[in-house]
């Protein structure tokens, strides 16, 4: 059973623990008087070292990272100072080949201090990232020892973590595939079937084929008792969302005020997103929290030039960084950030996608919701909300599933200590435990729902936010189809990595969480494939009804007749219930008559179900990609967007 305790979760740490370490830890007195008379002797003015002085005291950084991050200096300029400062030579460039790759090389990506670099028949040169409250500590070693100055040179800190991305690129991709696999191969979705699974599933298949060969009736009504079931307790489920939408919504908490905050690591992991690079980054901006604690992290396939190029001609601000993934099998997006993982600064780390617009609270609500929330917390997740649900009938019944899901299921199963099936997006972690974790599972397709029940099941919960992210669905059938498909064969994964052994997933989970989790993922996945001959049956019983009424048919005909009907017609009744409950008047003016279309829906969704089922045999790791275009600002969407931006706030409770 489930005791609360967390479970020993070292086997998953790397073998150099990252540490966690505040890049803008707050300083003393006397460091900030240091820092204050450091910058006097670069030539820095007092009025703009008193200004950086309140900013620091606001936020609680340093002058130093409060000027880099102003852009009053540029960092090339204020290094190469620092370098004339100490009457060191100023290397604006790490030549490629010169730092040797060693296991914790990547410290220096979260604390870019000092590296070692090779010089051919010379010793090496000592490349050096000043920091100025403690020049003085460095002027007084260079006096002392004079002669280390013939093997010293200054960089910049995003020069220095620049040849630290391209020494330790092989190793770090190689250990992003393969580490989880290596040290908890029963975590992770690499081996699709394990041989047990694949006996048991061998076994089952025999089993039904001799029945249905040599007791086709009786073998036939038996399955369609199983699947009638799992297709009711599923649709109860969705009574239950519906029973929390009437409950009174939760108080907005107090935000925590701008002082003090920590370094707070956000993630976007970009595959040919160069249409909304702007957009994205616009957005990012938008989040409200000191930038000298921010640390944003772009993190891009190394061949996607396109997308690189938009965003460096963006010209980004310092606490954005670019990180380029090198090519490597699975090309997936768990695999890009994990490979990001290990360079996360901050002790809180959210994750979006490319033409996410997350609230710009959101950050300071998961902030304050952590403060407040017990340790075993691990992860938050913030409600998506999609904004062109007018586009066409696809995006409007997308649009009413993640109203169901994100601001009635989830709050629900969050509510009820149940296990959470987490979105692609808006996850906000405390990085130590995802660390602690393993990350993200690269051959996972669906990593979101892998991660939020492998959490769970070492001991940690998650829970929910109130602030937004909008996001807009796809419109197309042929993008609808490919995105759903993906989704489906990460959700098989996941439960097949998960049942790997029942009894003692049992065990971990509790046994409430466990039957939550199959009706969540196995349930789901099963009335998904099921539902189109079970609307056959239904047919093909009311056909037999109009021709001869009430005759022939069995009694065990008649009530999974008066089952499947109410399975099916209410499971379409609970969808638009929770759906539409969970939305403002506006959001259901957007989607109008097209609920309409809710059977049509359906059946695309069993279509992406089979699809997946056969794609996981001959391609179980390909990401089909989503492609995304610039949100559409109209006259007729401003609307939808001055909701959106508001749904936090009282006057946007569903209407009761």
């Amino acid at each position: 059973m489930r005791n609360g305790k967390h479970p020993d979760i070292s086997k998953l740490r790397e073998p150099e623990d990252t540490p966690s370490w505040d890049a803008t830890e707050p300083l003393s007195s006397l460091e900030a008087e240091i820092e204050a008379q450091v910058l006097r002797r670069l030539g820095i003015g007092d009025a703009l070292i008193a200004e950086m002085a309140e900013r620091a005291a606001q936020s609680g950084a340093t002058l130093e990272r409060e000027l880099l991050v102003s852009g009053a200096v540029s960092e090339r300029a204020y290094y190469a100072a620092l370098a004339q400062l100490l009457s060191l030579p100023y290397l604006e460039t790490i030549p490629e080949g010169r730092l040797l790759d060693y296991a914790s090389l990547d410290i220096q990506l979260v604390r870019p201090m000092m590296v070692r670099l090779q010089r051919p028949r010379r010793s090496a040169l000592t490349a050096l990232t000043p920091e100025a409250r403690r020049l003085p500590q460095t002027l007084a070693l260079l006096m002392r020892s004079p002669a280390l100055r013939t093997d010293m040179v200054v960089v910049s800190a995003s020069s220095l973590r620049a040849a630290v991305w391209e020494a330790g690129r092989v190793r770090r991709v190689r250990e992003t595939i393969t580490n989880l696999f290596e040290r908890q191969p029963h975590l992770s979705a690499r081996v699709v079937f394990w041989g047990r699974q694949g006996f048991y599933a061998g076994l089952g298949v025999s089993i039904i084929v001799a029945g249905l060969l040599f007791a086709p009736q009786l073998s036939m009504e038996l399955i369609h008792i199983v699947l009638t079931l799992l297709y009711f307790l599923t649709f109860l489920i969705k009574c239950c969302a519906i029973r929390h939408c009437r409950e009174p919504a939760e108080p907005i908490p107090p935000l925590p005020p701008l002082r003090d905050l920590p370094v707070y690591t956000v993630m976007v992991a970009l595959y040919r997103e160069e249409q909304v690079a702007s957009q994205l980054v616009t957005a990012l901006r938008r989040l409200r929290w000191p930038t000298s604690r921010l640390d944003i992290k772009l993190v891009c396939e190394a061949d996607d030039h396109a997308t690189i190029l938009a965003l460096k001609a963006l010209d980004l601000p310092p606490h954005f960084e670019i990180v380029e993934v090198p090519i490597a099998a699975p090309r997936t997006k768990p695999k890009a950030l994990t490979y990001a993982l290990n360079a996360a600064r901050g002790a809180y780390l959210a994750v979006y996608d490319a033409e996410d617009r997350p609230h710009p609270d959101q950050l300071r609500e998961a902030y304050g919701k952590f403060r407040r929330a017990p340790d075993d917390i691990a992860c938050l997740q913030a409600p998506l909300i999609i904004a062109n649900a007018r586009q066409s009938w696809l995006s409007a019944l997308f649009s009413l599933e993640y109203s169901a899901l994100f601001r009635a299921l989830l709050p629900m199963l969050a509510r009820s200590r149940m296990p959470l099936p987490l979105g692609g997006t808006s996850n906000h972690f405390r990085t130590d435990i995802l660390r602690a974790a393993g990350g993200w599972d690269p051959f996972n397709v669906t990593e979101d729902a892998d991660l939020g029940m492998r959490l769970y099941r070492l001991g940690y919960r998650s829970d929910v936010l109130l602030r937004q992210t909008v996001e807009d669905a796809p419109t197309t059938a042929k993008v609808w189809m490919n995105q759903r498909t993906r989704w489906f064969k990460g959700w098989l994964q996941t439960w097949l990595v998960m049942m790997r052994a029942p009894g003692e997933l049992r065990r971990e989970m509790g046994t409430s969480a466990f039957a939550m989790f199959n009706l969540l993922i196995g349930g789901m996945l099963i009335s998904s494939l099921a539902h189109p001959f079970i609307l056959l049956f239904i047919f093909v019983t009311i056909w037999a009804l109009m021709q001869a009424p009430g005759e022939g048919l069995s009694i065990v005909t008649q009530i999974l007749f008066a089952m499947d009907f109410t399975n099916i017609l209410g499971s379409y009744a609970a969808v638009l219930g929770v759906g539409s409950a969970a939305m403002i008047r506006h959001e259901k003016k957007l989607v109008g008559w097209r609920w309409l279309a809710l059977p049509a829906y359906w059946m695309m969704v069993s279509a992406a179900a089979w699809r997946a089922v056969f794609e996981l045999r001959s391609n179980p790791f390909l990401w089909r990609k989503t492609p995304h275009e610039p949100a559409l600002i109209t006259q007729a969407t401003k609307p939808q967007i001055r909701a959106n931006e508001k749904v936090a706030s009282a006057e946007l409770a569903p209407e009761k």
